[in-house]
């Protein structure tokens, strides 16, 4: 059977499993960018009044192992055929809990935390629990903080990263944020962590190892013309949005547009690189110097872990397999 076939025999496969888990009424909302942006738009509203709700969501006993394996099944077909996925130095995660610090890109489509998830899944299965930290707005709306909650995520925020390495799950969050993920085209291949260190205060304070992560490629779905720092300090939009930018971008298939609107990834050749862990094992928390000398050691690990992925790459089509860097099977410890 050709392997379109096969993919399209996949796919319908998948479909069928999605109206049977996902209903019409929320594939509605849920596939739908101008109900997504309304919905931000009424986040935003909320907070800029005063009176969001507060929900708590911290709640790691959410997973739902269908979902997720729904999800993975079509992010594997995705992968594989789409954005020609490759993925290095998994096996080398250590057992236990973990704090994946990852670069973040592609805007409101995170897929470097998918396929990380993906191959932490195809590694150890379902029954290894890993959460992601992410936005207010998708636990203040009460369908996506359905599907959320469903699918791993928590409420970004210390607290539930503790609940979730209370259960013995791993955690995967993205220092740069907003700041990271709207990075300008041109700066794609640097990892911007912001100077946010509170990643390494909860890994001391957890005792949990940092495994960073790195990912090329899916920095050229979307095209960012503009982080628009200035314009987001201009009219506030922290205290509204909870972001420090109003980025400006390319995307399909809107064209210019605004960043915080879902689109249509260019198929980019993807890789991510997991790193070997980093260990602390007499570093105060609450001391800054120590906890700078952490960063630094983390931010110089990531970056030269993105310099090999995008050393020769060219947009779209990836690493030329010669210059592919191999999994690194050694345990990096960094102690004292």
């Amino acid at each position: 059977m050709p392997a379109w076939m096969n993919t399209w025999t996949a796919l319908s496969d998948w479909f069928s499993r999605a109206n049977e888990l996902v209903p019409k009424r929320d594939r509605k909302i849920l596939l739908s960018p101008p109900r997504l942006v309304a919905r931000f738009a009424r986040f935003a509203l909320a907070h800029h009044r005063g009176d969001a709700p507060h929900a708590g969501t911290d709640d790691v006993h959410g997973r739902d192992p269908e979902l997720l394996e729904l999800g993975f099944a079509l992010l594997r077909v995705l992968g594989r055929r789409y954005f020609r996925l490759r993925v290095t130095g998994v096996e080398q995660v250590p057992e236990g809990p973990v704090l994946f610090v990852g670069n973040h890109s592609g805007g409101l489509v995170p897929l470097e935390g998918f396929f990380l998830s993906l191959a932490l899944y195809e590694r150890f299965g379902i029954q290894r629990a890993v959460y992601a930290l992410a936005h207010d707005f998708l636990f203040e709306d009460p369908i996506l903080r359905s599907y959320a909650m469903r699918l791993g995520m928590v409420r970004a925020g210390h607290a539930s990263a503790h609940h979730a390495f209370e259960e013995g799950g791993s955690v995967i969050v993205f220092p740069g944020s907003d700041l990271d993920t709207f990075r300008p085209f041109r700066d794609r291949n640097k990892i911007v962590l912001g100077g946010r260190k509170g990643f390494v205060k909860l890994a001391l304070r957890e005792h949990v190892p940092i495994v960073p992560f790195v990912t090329a490629g899916t920095h050229e779905q979307f095209i960012v013309l503009s982080r628009g720092d200035w314009l987001a300090k201009l009219v506030h939009a922290h205290e509204w949005a909870r972001t420090e930018v109003l980025p400006l971008v390319l995307s399909l298939p809107w064209g210019l547009t605004s960043g915080f609107v879902p689109y249509l990834p260019l198929p980019a050749q993807t890789t991510v690189s997991v790193l070997p862990a980093m260990r602390w094992t007499d570093r105060d928390p609450e001391d800054p110097a120590a906890v700078e000398r952490c960063y630094q050691e983390v931010e110089a690990a990531m970056q030269h872990g993105l310099d090999e992925l995008s050393r020769g790459r060219h947009f779209l089509r990836g690493q030329p397999p010669a210059l592919a860097p191999t999994p690194r099977r050694e345990s990096h410890t960094a102690l004292g």
